[in-house]
């Protein structure tokens, strides 16, 4: 067998291993440059835990937990070392500084009544809870925002492969054309109009690029995502459902799982206990000491070591907490209002996403079904009919411009469907619709 890289000398070695290297640095390159295609739950899953925003939301809960740790601590003890009867002066000739010297050590603790410290711990780990649903709403918009930009990108997507079949299309026209002036069978000036015809294509086709460019660069912003545009996409289906699901099953789960109405209801729950706390604080703690003391008591002159005991208990005549107990009821019945109020937003944003899901679809279904078909079937005749002189260069252009329209509108509408599916995902707080 002959050997192809010619006989073995100092030359040919080094040009063999250069042209392996090259080899493989061209397989390396091809998988470096590769575009990398998110579908929608890994899109999902990146953005959860990539986004800033996000990660600061979830440390809220963190510091939240932990203000449920000093809620529930015990009052420290207090410790007291007095000293007193020390002479500072002599007195008849006598100065004895410390023979009189009383010295004290005492601790003290406050004790808590009323559940004082349950129901601070109640209230820190239901403040926990409502920290926990508003980071989840504040979760639920981001992803309406991301879900938004998924959209808006396959959306570019599908407007740019248009624009370019358009212009495939266009460039055969003309090849056609092209040969039927050649042959006589057509002016010049019917030429040149066909071939100024296709800037409209140029800019339609350069138009979506760059639309398609920023929305790549929409979505990499909200990844916190440093990828080249060039190796960043997405994949998905473009597409609408036909059929939806009765108004009255996205109510009943968006109740069952929206994080703004849960928070709302726990925010009276919070408001409750609240007052019962302003209640509890309203009640007086008493003071318990204790204390021992080295010298001999006045009644008492061989007693050196000595010990007492005291009670001290606040009258609570005029403070009773009065104010803030009538602030928390107050409150309670804000929260409440509030929750009616959150209650009657979830109904509004169901109804509203609903009924602009319904709309859609009712554009696409003739759409897709009668006036796609029929705007390609037109087109395909008056381009047959103008090549064979049946049609005018004018019914041509029309019938192209009408093609284009109706085949522009159409993906519109479905990206307008798609946006008003993660609308409902929003107002039902999770994910009823892909």
């Amino acid at each position: 067998m002959q050997n192809l890289w010619g006989p073995k000398t100092s030359f040919t070695r080094p040009f063999k291993h250069f042209c392996i290297g090259l080899l493989l640095a061209g397989c390396l390159g091809h998988n470096v440059l590769a575009q990398t295609a998110y579908t929608w739950e890994q899109l999902k899953d990146k953005f959860e835990a990539t986004n800033p925003t996000l990660k600061a939301a979830h440390l809220n809960i963190d510091e939240s937990r932990a203000q449920e740790i000093t809620a529930f601590l015990r009052p420290n003890p207090d410790f007291t070392f007095l000293t007193d009867g020390t002479q500072l002066t002599p007195h008849d000739g006598a100065w004895r500084v410390f023979a009189g010297t009383e010295k004290y050590f005492g601790i003290s603790y406050l004790h808590e009544r009323g559940h004082k410290r349950e129901l601070r711990r109640d209230s820190a780990r239901e403040s926990t809870a409502v920290t926990e649903s508003t980071t989840l709403d504040q979760e639920r918009s981001l992803l309406f925002n991301l879900r938004s930009a998924f959209v808006q990108l396959l959306q570019a997507k599908a407007v740019l492969r248009n624009a370019k079949e358009n212009l495939d299309y266009w460039d055969r026209e003309l090849a056609v054309n092209q040969k039927r002036f050649d042959a006589g069978d057509l002016a010049r000036v019917d030429l040149n109009r066909l071939e100024l015809q296709r800037a409209q294509f140029e800019a339609d086709f350069e138009t979506a690029t760059v639309n398609l460019r920023t929305s790549k660069i929409q979505l990499l912003t909200l990844l916190d995502d440093r990828t080249p545009i060039d190796q960043f996409d997405v994949t998905g289906k473009y597409d609408f459902e036909e059929q939806l699901m009765p108004l009255e099953e996205f109510r009943n789960i968006a109740l069952a799982a929206r994080p703004d109405l849960k928070g709302a209801m726990q925010s009276v729950d919070l408001a409750k206990i609240n007052h019962q706390l302003a209640t509890a604080n309203g009640s007086a703690d008493p003071t318990v000491s204790a204390w021992y003391t080295r010298n001999p008591s006045f009644n008492n002159p061989f007693d050196y070591n000595t010990m007492g005991a005291s009670v001290s208990i606040p009258l609570r005549i005029f403070d009773k907490n009065q104010g803030e107990k009538l602030r928390t009821q107050i409150d309670i019945g804000r929260n409440e209002r509030l929750r009616e109020a959150t209650q009657a937003l979830v109904f509004s944003d169901v109804d509203s996403a609903y009924w602009t899901l319904v709309q859609a679809l009712n554009l696409l279904k003739p759409y897709k079904a009668k006036y796609l078909p029929l705007a390609l079937d037109n087109r395909n005749r008056i381009s047959i009919a103008f090549q064979n002189g049946g049609a005018s260069l004018l019914d041509f252009l029309d019938a192209e411009k009408a093609y284009r329209d109706t085949r522009v509108a159409y993906l519109n509408l479905i990206g307008s469907y798609l946006t008003a599916a993660a609308q409902m995902n929003l107002a039902a707080g999770r994910e009823v619709m892909q």
